[in-house]
């Protein structure tokens, strides 16, 4: 084969990069046997030969080719003499190669972005909202983030699925983590609590107060989030947070007794501290809020010489009245500093707040309902200038007989989230008596309550542990969403093409989730020091450092998600389903078909493959980016800068509440991996809290599983108002840019304790 040419070719050829180097035709006969070898293609060396000679033929009248001309001239050749086989093998090398030289191209303008860009110009550095792109650790993140999606698009993705991601068929989420990690998790405090724990960098002691729980809880959530790319929660934040609350009481029960011993008895340090053991050898259980009088008949039975009965009765009167008025202030204080530290801490190298939730309101124990009480309390205080904090998402489960009508024990904590809600957004609600989350609940079990996850993922069945249908130590594995309105588009109004590609896609996407939980169970529990080794997933403690964890993931969830249901309604039939009830028969149908799928894939692999309501925001950008510039703009589809969230109706479309809640109800129980309906409101909510709740109430009633109200939120800097603020501030009266006199803040701090103390008059 060397013997192509008789004379040495003193031509010269033009690379890529503008510079010229010698030709030289054994590149051109090596690679026609690569490629030939490749598929097993039956060329002779003298083909290889014949073609090299006609590519140099065909270049011959070309003073300097371009490499780009001679490959050109390869394929011509190859498929010109009949060999179709080694053309095609020929043209997927080729375009491989330039796949990876245009990626390389692209991941350098990606840093030069990152480097040289603020995140006020640049969407990359912006699309995380706990993430802060212009510190020099979140810059830093980005660089990993980008470098890990290249390597994983380019060495680590079948061809098939990088390309549908690429191009905008499918969205893999979080593909930086593809290799690292799972999705998100609901830590059981109470078990993790018990004994101690260790972060991986040291041992934490059983916490013995309510503001070391709360402390310790967000040390939980910091050390999972540093090992998890999604959200972290805690399912039973106030069946948790009671522990600590009971403990805190018990210290200030007997630090009060103890003061009362030496006052009004005349003990000595020595003698009182002798009387509180005593007291706590003899009597087994703690004291409870609520139910004093049955600690102080045991506590009178007790021999305890030299004290009359009298005495003791006023003893432990004066001591209990102490112990509820300080565990009251503790446990105000440790759920404001729980709120502070969610709000400031960071995880992953010091770039990112935590992406935190709570699920709270059905522990009716006095301990619990006081947590639930102070944490409202302090989201209503707000952040330390007044502001709403962004983290923990928090959840109030609403549950009749528990807190949904009057008359039920917690019903009055129902009330104050709703006028907590009405002002800070935050807490959301979860209704427990929606039929599919109903389906698995039994009474006293918090295990059995459904809680959510940040944005909207949620866990309770198990396909592949029946007998495990529960939340705590769970959650998503991973999830990949596909763009809905291409195959609207694509489809013509065909509904059987639309239902073939979908399968398609579904199909493809499951083969993707197949390959990632592959990867993610070949890790080993020291790939995990907390979530596995502290035994936070699932039965993770039953293993051993060096071993895998694909068992024990597999009660976790793999997930398909979507975007964009209305906008593929509205290429299939020419309106969404907020405009037709056609429309919302096929809406229901083609989540329904999607559904269907992944139950039967979960039969099949004994996985659990579940659809989730895609949550992404910025996703839905992207695939309206690509849409339009391949279809261009279609009125009511890819004419706006994004697709409507999951099965949302339009934000633009202007709907009844009611209504808006009646239409998106039924596709919460189709989405099981999670889903969210939000209602917008206007003007100031605070200022009308029986229109609030009687929204709250007609979600639960309607079978909406996870529901949340939006509304508008001013505040004012000055004297740190927040709500509607019109032309005047309701409060100071302050217009913009005008200032507030001294002697008025002064007077105005009196009345509201969050006006800012710094001066704000000039």
């Amino acid at each position: 084969m060397e013997h192509i040419v008789q004379e040495p070719d003193r031509r010269m050829i033009q690379k890529r990069s503008g510079t010229l180097v010698p030709f030289d035709p054994m590149k051109i006969l090596n690679a026609i046997h690569q490629a030939s070898t490749a598929v097993g293609d039956d060329m002779t060396p003298e083909d290889y030969t014949y073609l090299t000679q006609k590519v140099c033929a065909a270049i011959a009248g070309t003073e300097v080719p371009t490499v780009e001309q001679i490959q050109d001239k390869v394929e011509e050749m190859l498929i010109r003499y009949g060999f179709a086989t080694t053309a095609k093998a020929y043209i997927l090398y080729r375009a491989e190669h330039t796949k990876m030289r245009e990626s390389e191209s692209y991941l350098m303008d990606v840093y030069h972005r990152l480097t040289y860009s603020d995140s006020e110009s640049e969407n990359i550095k912006r699309e995380n909202a706990n993430i802060d792109g212009d510190t020099a650790m979140g810059t830093m993140l980005k660089y990993g983030s980008e470098g890990s999606k290249f390597f994983i698009v380019n060495h680590v993705l079948p061809k098939e699925i990088a390309a549908a991601h690429a191009n905008g068929d499918i969205h893999i989420h979080d593909m930086d983590f593809y290799m690292l990690t799972e999705t998100c998790c609901q830590i059981d405090l109470i078990k993790l609590f018990k004994d101690g724990f260790s972060t991986g960098h040291g041992y934490v002691r059983e916490p013995q107060s309510i503001q070391t729980y709360a402390a310790l809880a967000c040390i939980a959530i910091q050390a999972n989030q540093n090992e998890m790319h999604g959200g972290q929660s805690l399912p039973n934040f106030d069946y948790a947070m009671a522990g600590g609350v009971i403990k805190t009481y018990n210290k200030e029960y007997f630090r009060a007794l103890k003061a009362y011993a030496q006052a009004a008895l005349g003990y000595e340090w020595e003698q009182a501290e002798a009387l509180e053991k005593v007291i706590r050898a003899g009597i087994a259980d703690p004291l409870r809020l609520e139910r004093e009088e049955d600690f102080y008949k045991k506590l009178s039975g007790l021999n305890l010489p030299g004290i009359e009965p009298g005495q003791i009765r006023r003893m432990h009167d004066f001591s209990v009245k102490q112990a509820r008025r300080y565990t009251k202030k503790q446990t105000r204080q440790a759920m404001q500093a729980l709120i502070h530290n969610l709000n400031t801490m960071h995880s992953r190298a010091g770039a990112q707040v935590p992406f935190s939730s709570i699920n709270y309101g059905t522990d009716t124990s006095p301990e619990g309902r006081l947590v639930t009480s102070m944490l409202l309390a302090s989201t209503m205080d707000g952040l330390g200038g007044g502001e709403t904090p962004i983290f923990p998402v928090q959840i109030f489960k609403v549950k009749e007989g528990i807190n949904y009508d009057p008359g039920d024990p917690n019903y009055d904590l129902f009330s104050q989230a709703i006028s907590t809600s009405a002002k800070r957004l935050f807490p959301n609600f979860s209704f427990i008596d929606a039929p599919f989350n109903l389906q698995y609940y039994k009474e006293g079990d918090p295990n059995t309550e459904v809680a959510y996850m940040g944005c909207r993922t949620r866990v309770l069945g198990n396909r592949y542990d029946p007998s495990r249908e529960c939340t705590f130590g769970r959650g998503n594995l991973s999830f990949t969403s596909i763009n809905l309105p291409r195959l609207g588009i694509e489809a013509h109004q065909d509904l059987e093409a639309f239902y073939r590609s979908l399968d398609d896609t579904m199909d493809l996407v499951i083969r993707q989730l197949l390959h990632r939980f592959k990867i993610q169970s070949a890790k080993k529990v020291r790939n995990y020091p907390f979530l596995m080794a502290q035994g936070i997933w699932i039965d993770s403690e039953k293993l051993d450092m060096e071993d895998t964890i694909g068992e024990v993931l597999k009660h976790g969830t793999l997930s398909v998600g979507f975007i964009g249901l209305a906008e593929t309604l509205k290429a299939l039939t020419g309106y969404h389903h907020g405009e037709s009830e056609e429309a919302q028969a096929l809406g229901l149908e083609i989540i329904s078909h999607m559904r269907k799928k992944l139950d039967a894939e979960s039969e099949k692999t004994g996985l659990n493959f579940t659809l989730l309501a895609t949550p992404a925001e910025g996703l839905s950008g992207r695939f309206v980016r690509l849409d339009k510039a391949r279809y261009g703009e279609i009125e009511g589809i890819t004419d706006r800068e994004y697709y409507t969230n999951s099965f949302h109706i339009p934000v633009y479309y202007p709907i009844r509440s009611f209504r808006k809640i009646q239409l998106e109800a039924p596709y919460h129980a189709l989405t099981n991996a999670g889903h969210i309906s939000y209602v917008e409101l206007d003007g100031d909510t605070c200022q009308n809290l029986p229109a609030f709740e009687k929204i709250i109430r007609y979600m639960k009633e309607q079978g909406i599983g996870y529901g949340s109200i939006n509304h508008p939120v001013d505040r004012d800097p000055v004297c740190g108002y927040t709500g509607i603020i019109g032309d005047v501030c309701p409060r100071c009266g302050r217009r913009e840019g005008e200032s507030v006199p001294i002697e008025k803040l002064n007077e105005l701090r009196k009345k509201f304790p969050d006006v800012p103390r710094y001066d704000c008059t000039r």
